[in-house]
């Protein structure tokens, strides 16, 4: 069957402009010169299908066309980013919504996100869009403003936090790209699925030992400064409640 560009956009409920930058982006094949007709085919339609249902999913273009079209030697990084799209939860609540069932202001988000503490995906209209963990993780957020705690105050510490935790992540994949993926490299592509197999066991490991690190650090500091003061009291129930939540390592 063929279609022109028109048809081509309705049988995949996208915008003639949308499958125009999907083709000037290299996604998508040009279509065949009839005369002066432009005309696409089946194989068009499935590709806009399988673009659209990755970029609905959050997916940048650059990693969908690196899923679709890996250069010779990727092999290991398609798999690597199916494993890392199993693992990145499905956004689907738009700012505005996010906004309301946090019951904060729009304007507040929007300046969270401006920092870079709120890093949502970007769906395929460029539109921000938030997964049910992001929402949770913002509600456990706005439980520590009930207790007193100054706004600028949290958002200058997770600031600090935040570059901390970015430096340590890109040497971190460094160290996967170096030890994993690009294993002998040299004279041999390393085995995508035991590549991608790597990845699953050790994502949990790094964030479990994170985690906890995070928390023993945390609660020895404070018990220390406690006992520095030389109050009693609280020192005890800092002691009793501290061994009642210890994060537990999950190994799988």
């Amino acid at each position: 069957m063929e279609y022109s560009v028109e048809e081509l956009s309705r049988s995949c409920n996208l915008s003639v402009d949308t499958v125009r930058y999907y083709q000037g982006r290299g996604l998508l094949a040009p279509p065949r010169k009839l005369g002066r007709r432009a005309v696409y085919d089946q194989r068009h339609v499935d590709r806009l299908r399988i673009i659209r249902s990755m970029a609905d999913k959050g997916l940048p273009l650059k990693v969908i066309s690196t899923l679709l079209d890996p250069e010779p030697g990727q092999r290991s990084d398609r798999a690597l980013l199916a494993a890392l799209e199993k693992h990145d939860e499905q956004a689907g609540i738009s700012s505005t919504e996010m906004a309301a069932r946090l019951g904060v202001p729009r304007s507040l988000l929007t300046s969270v996100e401006k920092t870079g503490l709120a890093e949502p995906q970007l769906d395929q209209s460029g539109a921000a869009r938030y997964s049910r963990g992001d929402l949770e993780a913002a509600r456990e957020a706005l439980k520590l403003l009930d207790w007193g705690f100054p706004l600028h105050r949290l958002l200058a510490l997770a600031l600090k936090h935040d570059r901390a935790v970015r430096r340590m992540s890109d040497e971190a994949i460094d160290l996967f790209n170096s030890h994993v993926r690009k294993k002998n490299r040299g004279s041999q592509e390393a085995d995508p699925e035991e590549v991608a197999r790597a990845f699953r066991a050790i994502l949990p490991a790094v964030t479990g030992l994170v985690a906890h690190h995070f928390q023993r650090v945390l609660v020895n500091r404070a018990l220390k400064r406690l006992k520095k003061s030389g109050d009693k009291g609280p020192l005890r129930v800092a002691l009793r409640e501290s061994g009642r939540h210890r994060v537990g390592l999950k190994w799988t």
